[in-house]
């Protein structure tokens, strides 16, 4: 059984509107100047991430998944539920929508997608598309079909810090000039309603969108999510709860020198990213450095854990669903 952590080696994914980010801001070797995605934490056939220590070194995690699940307190679930990434907009995403767990089953055989972005840094007045204005299905279909995209668009400004929570169902975009860490359920199923008119240069043809999908799976009236932000001291450091769902819980651990102490509960594995600094993780008196750019998961077997140094991470856990 596994007492260390799982240090993983990311996937990466190039897109029409990726930059060089990854490269420049986390050190990641980015296969172009058009890379939009880092796949952190995953365990999706489309861009599984690799062991890089220990007993598994070399295992991508899907494989972990499937064969050794008592490194993950033997979870249920055919697939690994969650997925991390960091994204680089150099410009803005398509307007896109997901499904949840029912019709993505249905349609796609894989799960929906609920997901949620921390802002790690913005552009000054950058902002996000999140949700729409349609009071019924029938504005919407309307709207959309005739391209009526600034009265159907809602835009929220964003900055370096904030949190949103993204449901299923939810018309949203990652705007320019924004780099976000997100958590996900593990699905690559996007409905894009609307990508700006925009020609791939590969290709030379727009991108597929998907209107009879989007208007399907979208909520009608949006309703932004009631959030329970929660700061409390840990130790020397600060943690903040953002949200805790069915699908996975998210939180994000701050600190400034000294150390902080954390303990398996109720969840079966633990992932973290670092988003910025450096310092050390201690488990049963080995102590491995991270710094800035560091992904991995702490397996069931590690039951407590002890973090020294000057640390910005995310956290997330499965939820029930998950």
């Amino acid at each position: 059984m596994s007492k260390e952590p799982l240090f993983l080696e990311p996937a990466f994914q190039e897109k029409i509107w990726g930059g060089n980010k990854l490269a420049s801001e986390f050190g990641y070797e980015i296969p172009s100047e058009h890379t939009g995605e880092c796949w952190a934490i995953s365990a999706h056939l489309h861009g599984p991430a690799t062991v890089r220590n220990g007993e598994f070194k070399g295992v991508k995690l899907n494989e972990l998944w499937d064969s050794h699940r008592e490194v993950f307190g033997n979870a249920k679930g055919d697939v690994f539920p969650l997925l991390t990434k960091i994204l680089d907009a150099r410009t803005e995403l398509s307007v896109q929508v997901h499904p949840d767990d029912k019709y993505a089953m249905e349609h796609e055989h894989e799960l929906g997608k609920t997901e949620c972005w921390y802002v790690i840094s913005a552009d000054e007045d950058s902002e996000m598309i999140y949700g729409h204005h349609a009071k019924s299905r029938g504005e919407l279909t309307e709207l959309i079909k005739n391209g009526q995209w600034d009265k159907l668009l809602r835009h929220v400004p964003v900055k370096a810090g904030d949190f949103l929570y993204v449901p299923s169902g939810t018309i949203h975009a990652i705007g320019k000039g924004v780099v976000v860490l997100e958590t996900q359920q593990s699905s690559d199923t996007t409905y894009r309603v609307y990508d700006f008119d925009r020609v791939d240069e590969k290709t030379g043809q727009k991108r597929e969108l998907h209107i009879q999908q989007s208007i399907d799976v979208t909520n009608v009236p949006h309703k932004d999510p009631e959030l329970d932000i929660k700061v409390d001291r840990l130790g020397d450091g600060t943690l903040t709860t953002f949200v805790q769902t069915d699908f996975f819980s998210v939180y994000k651990l701050e600190l400034e020198g000294g150390q902080s102490t954390g303990t398996r509960t109720k969840a079966p594995y633990t992932l973290f990213s670092v988003l910025d600094g450096q310092g050390e993780l201690v488990i049963e008196k080995q102590n491995y450095p991270i710094k800035k750019g560091v992904h991995f998961i702490l397996p069931f077997d590690v039951k407590k854990w002890q973090f020294k140094g000057n640390l910005t991470m995310i956290i997330s856990e499965p939820g029930e669903k998950a």
